[in-house]
């Protein structure tokens, strides 16, 4: 049965440092107007009873149909299969441990279900985004190869991830697994990767390419400039997103030597990718100084429909099993493919907290 053929209504939150957003999804759409009331991060108690007053708000507007299940995304450190919320930096209230599944479970008595959004955004793009996408495109084009892993990066405020694996959350033994933004930077000398992969890195790069310091240039306006539709040096700011992406490739290489997956990003800076793909695509196809690959599968660009056909393309053949009549298929191009969200970050986060309530009720 398909995540839309799913009857258990939950309850999400969108759980962001100035606002919480309240709503309800059945069957993987929201089912209730979504319902703000502000984070006040900085005042743990009020915080919680924000919460508390949200979900009530969002239980009263669904009448007679019974939520079974809280499940959202929030922000670590945290202890995320038990619940419990550490140190927060963008909530400074939260602190020492807090244990907000156990209250909401106490408060509501339904299960209550606490992830990383980088963990659910790969989980609603394995759900319902790319890696259903690419396998539909190889079923339809008559190969039996399929995906069942992938590596959802978000580049926004940070450098967030997750990982899929045959179909299963890669959560970690403690609740970190997938935190790439912690992995060396190759442009930086000694910083951690999301220092040069994040909002923050294109306007550091194009101040430090173009001797402009103007901080209120946002990457939009830094993406204008590249694009030539806002004055600036142009230039500059292509290098600034060249950089931006020489990094995360850098980073993809590690990943997808140790998972071997799909990739989809997300996040704000996505919408930038025609500026940085291409860096990040040369990254992934370099060589070492003494001429290996950096990898060994043939890395797609996926917001390229030439190479998204060559993807998806069914490289089957058949070979002899030696010493009897039989054949079986060989595929010997191993593939990585690399793409955009289609359906939205935020809405592949809600469709992951979603599909992870429904998984665990149904266990």
């Amino acid at each position: 049965m398909s995540i839309q053929d799913k009857k258990q209504i939950v309850l999400t939150l969108d759980a962001g440092g100035t606002n919480f957003v309240f709503s309800a999804m059945q069957g993987g759409k929201m089912i209730v107007d979504p319902y703000r009331l502000p984070s006040n991060g900085d005042n743990l108690e009020q915080s919680l009873q924000n919460i508390l007053e949200g979900f009530n708000h969002v239980i009263k507007e669904l009448g007679d149909r019974k939520p079974e299940a809280i499940s959202f995304a929030f922000p670590g450190p945290a202890d995320y299969p038990n619940g419990i919320i550490g140190d927060l930096n963008n909530l400074p209230g939260y602190r020492g441990g807090v244990a907000l599944g156990p209250m909401l479970q106490h408060h509501f008595g339904i299960p209550a279900f606490i992830n990383n959004d980088g963990d659910l955004y790969a989980y609603g793009e394995a759900i319902g985004g790319l890696l259903p996408e690419m396998n539909a495109m190889l079923e339809a084009n008559g190969s039996e190869k399929r995906y069942k892993n992938i590596i959802g990066i978000t580049l926004g405020t940070g450098l967030g991830g997750g990982i899929v694996s045959n179909g299963n959350l890669h959560i970690g033994d403690n609740s970190m697994g997938g935190e790439i933004w912690l992995m060396p930077s190759k442009v930086l000398d000694h910083i951690n990767a999301e220092e040069a992969s994040c909002i923050r890195a294109v306007q550091k790069f194009y101040k430090e390419y173009s001797g402009v310091d103007n901080a209120e240039l946002t990457p939009k306006d830094i993406f204008e400039i590249a694009k030539g539709e806002q004055e600036g040096d142009k230039a500059s700011a292509q290098k600034a997103f060249d950089t931006l992406g020489e990094n995360l490739g850098d980073v993809l290489c590690t990943l997808g030597t140790t998972i071997d997956a799909l990739v989809v990003i997300g996040g704000g800076l996505s919408g930038a990718a025609e500026l940085f793909m291409p860096s990040v695509l040369k990254e992934m196809r370099s060589k070492y100084n003494h001429g290996e690959d950096r990898l060994v599968a043939e890395v797609f660009d996926l917001t390229n429909e030439d190479e998204k056909a060559s993807f998806v393309k069914n490289n089957q053949h058949e070979i002899k099993v030696p010493f009897t009549d039989h054949v079986v298929m060989y595929d010997a191009s191993p593939k990585i493919g690399v793409g955009v969200s289609k359906i939205g970050t935020s809405e592949a986060i809600s469709l992951g907290a979603y599909a992870y309530a429904v998984s665990q009720l149904e266990q």
